[in-house]
C-alpha cells in the first residue's frame, strides 16, 4: 500500500480527530488520498459505520474508486451514478463508502439513508444555502454526525461564499442565518440587487472564527515537492473594428448577419468571443472573425516539438475550430481518454474547465494553453492543478493567450485580484 507524505498524515489525523472539519488544501496536494486514509481508519475502529462521498461527477466516477484501490485496498466503494435503479442498487449494496455526484442530491434526499458520515469533495459546490441541492440535503443531514469538507478554493470568489460551505459542515461556525452573517461582516452597497462588500477586517475575523474546525494543508513542504509552474502571457493582436463596434454600440451589422446584445453581461460574453476570433449571431450561427489564437496555438505547439498539449476552451465554436485546425485533437470523453493522455498517446486534448477542472489527474504531461479564460478563479486554479500537482516530474508550462486591449486582459487581471483574497484567507487559518 502507498504511504502518505508527512503533511498528508497530519491532515488525516486532523480529520480523524474532528467529526466536523474542513480541509483546505492546494490543488493536487492529495486531498483524496488523505481523506481515504482517514475514512479507512474511522471504519476500522468503528467511529463510523458508513460514509457518503459527494463529488463532481467525473471525480466520483474516475477518481474516488481508482484512488481507493491505491490508498485503501480492500475498502469497497460503490459508485452511485446512472439510472435511478443503478443508484438505488449502490445505496442498497452495503458498501461502507458510497460515492455520488452533487446533481443527485435532491434524489438522494428522498431515499432512505443510513450514513453516519459524509465527505463533501469540492465543498464550494454547496456555497449557496438558497440552492435547491443545499436545501434538499440540509433536511436530511441531522443524523449524519461526521461531516468533512474538502476544497482547494474556499474563498476563490469572495468572502460571502464561505457561509454556505461552513453551514453544511457545522452551523456553529458562522451561525444558521446568512442574513445575520452578512449584517455582521458586510456592508450592503446595493439593496435592490442584494450586493454586499466585506467590512474592513472581516476576512481576518471570519477566518479566526472558523479556525478550530479548519485544517490548512501547510504549503511549505507540499510546494517543495512540486516542479516549477511557468505562466507565460502571450499577447496577441487582431483587427479591432468588430470588437469596438460591439463594445460601443452593443451590435454588429454585416451584409449577412446581425449580432446584438441587450445587457452588459451579454456584451461581455460577446466581447470574449470576438477576442477569441469568432462570435455567435442572433440565430446561434458562428461568424468567423480572426484566426489569431489558433495561429498562436499552432506556433506554441510547433515550438514545443508537438509535445502533448492540453488546450482549455470556453465555447463550443472554439472546440469545432480546434478539431478543424488540428485533426488529431481529441475531447475528454472517459477514463480511456485520460489513460491515453497520461501515456502520451494524444497530441492535443481539448477540455472545458467545467468538465475537468476538479479532481482529474492529467499530470502525465506538462503543457497547457488557454484559448480563453474562465471568470472563476476556482475553475482556473483547479484546471492548472490537473497538471501542476503532486507526482508531476516536469516543469509545467501554462500559456495564456491574451488579445491586447480586450476583455481577455480584464479577466486575467480579475483572476489575479481574486487570488489575493484567497491567499489572505489561507494565511489567517494557518
Amino acid at each position: 500500500m502507498l504511504s502518505l507524505r508527512p503533511y498528508q498524515e497530519e491532515a488525516a489525523d486532523f480529520l480523524y480527530a474532528n467529526d466536523r472539519a474542513m480541509m483546505l488544501a492546494p490543488v493536487g496536494a492529495g486531498k483524496t488520498a488523505t481523506t481515504l486514509t482517514a475514512i479507512a481508519d474511522m471504519l476500522e475502529v468503528g467511529h463510523a459505520r458508513r460514509f457518503l462521498v459527494l463529488a463532481p461527477k467525473r471525480v466520483a466516477e474516475h477518481v474516488w474508486p481508482v484512488e481507493a484501490r491505491k490508498w485503501a485496498p480492500g475498502l469497497e466503494v460503490a459508485v452511485c451514478i446512472g439510472s435511478p435503479a443503478q443508484r438505488s442498487k449502490a445505496l442498497a449494496s452495503g458498501a461502507p463508502v458510497v460515492v455520488t455526484n452533487y446533481d443527485n442530491l435532491q434524489w438522494l434526499a428522498e431515499q432512505p439513508l443510513d450514513f453516519d458520515a459524509v465527505v463533501f469533495d469540492e465543498l464550494t459546490r454547496l456555497k449557496n444555502p438558497s440552492g435547491k441541492r443545499f436545501k434538499a440535503f440540509a433536511k436530511v443531514i441531522d443524523p449524519i454526525k461526521i461531516r468533512w469538507g474538502l476544497t482547494g478554493s474556499f474563498t476563490a470568489n469572495g468572502l460571502e461564499d464561505v457561509f454556505g460551505q461552513c453551514k453544511i459542515v457545522d452551523q456553529q461556525m458562522l451561525g444558521r442565518s446568512k442574513g445575520a452573517f452578512l449584517q455582521q461582516y458586510f456592508h450592503c452597497v446595493n439593496r435592490e440587487y442584494n450586493q454586499w462588500t466585506p467590512l474592513p477586517g472581516s476576512l481576518e475575523r471570519v477566518m479566526a472564527r472558523i479556525k478550530p474546525w479548519t485544517y490548512v494543508l501547510e504549503p511549505v513542504d507540499y510546494k517543495d515537492t512540486l516542479p516549477p509552474l511557468h505562466t507565460v502571457e502571450v499577447p496577441l493582436t487582431m483587427p479591432m473594428q468588430v470588437y469596438n463596434d460591439m463594445k460601443r454600440h452593443y451590435v454588429i451589422e454585416t451584409r449577412d448577419t446581425i449580432i446584438s446584445a441587450t445587457t452588459a453581461a451579454a456584451v461581455t460574453t460577446k466581447l470574449q468571443q470576438i477576442a477569441a476570433g469568432f462570435a455567435y449571431n442572433n440565430y446561434g450561427d458562428v461568424l468567423p472573425i480572426s484566426t489569431h489564437k489558433l495561429d498562436a496555438l499552432e506556433n506554441i505547439f510547433d515550438e514545443n516539438q508537438k509535445a502533448p498539449t492540453l488546450v482549455w476552451y470556453q465555447f463550443k465554436a472554439q472546440l469545432a475550430a480546434l478539431k478543424a485546425r488540428f485533426p488529431r485533437c481529441e475531447e475528454l470523453v472517459n477514463i480511456d481518454t485520460i489513460d491515453r493522455w497520461n501515456a502520451g498517446l494524444i497530441p492535443m486534448l481539448a477540455v472545458h474547465p467545467q468538465s475537468a477542472g476538479h479532481g482529474l489527474n492529467l499530470q502525465g504531461q506538462s503543457r497547457m494553453v488557454w484559448l480563453s479564460l474562465p471568470w472563476s478563479l476556482e475553475l482556473y486554479e483547479q484546471a492548472i492543478g490537473r497538471l501542476h500537482r503532486s507526482g508531476q516530474r516536469h516543469d509545467v508550462w501554462s500559456y495564456v493567450l491574451l488579445t491586447e486591449k480586450t476583455v481577455d486582459e480584464t479577466i486575467f487581471t480579475a483572476l489575479q485580484n481574486k487570488r489575493s483574497v484567497s491567499d489572505i484567507a489561507m494565511e489567517c487559518l494557518k
